[in-house]
């Protein structure tokens, strides 16, 4: 084999795998080709997405709002509670009194 048939040969098998891979390619293109029907239902999941992100927004607001106000509400509670039994110690410790008191002035009569 001279010189210009190793050239001849080589230029051949050359282009024989660029005209392989271009084929190869345009086949994988070919196959992997995103449809119209798809697009659109990429489309759609991309909406529903956008709408379950918004509506879990929403719904930790609400809970937030939610569980602030019934923080307060505990909070008031709590308070009136402490007051209630303040002022049932305070009667109890009154009666404890009056009931000394009828005790001292009952042997007198």
């Amino acid at each position: 084999m001279n010189r210009s048939e190793f050239i001849v040969a080589t230029a051949i098998i050359l282009f024989v795998a660029f005209a392989l891979g271009w084929f190869a390619s345009w086949l994988i293109h070919r196959l992997t080709k995103v449809s119209q029907a798809d697009m659109g239902e990429l489309e759609q999941m991309a909406q529903a997405l956008h709408d379950a992100e918004e509506t879990r927004d929403q719904a930790l607001i609400y809970i937030e709002n939610r569980e602030a106000e019934l923080t307060n509400q505990l909070n008031q509670t709590e308070a009136e509670l402490r007051a209630a039994m303040d002022g049932l110690r305070d009667a109890r410790h009154e009666a404890e009194e009056l009931r000394r008191y009828i005790e001292r002035i009952q042997p007198k009569a």
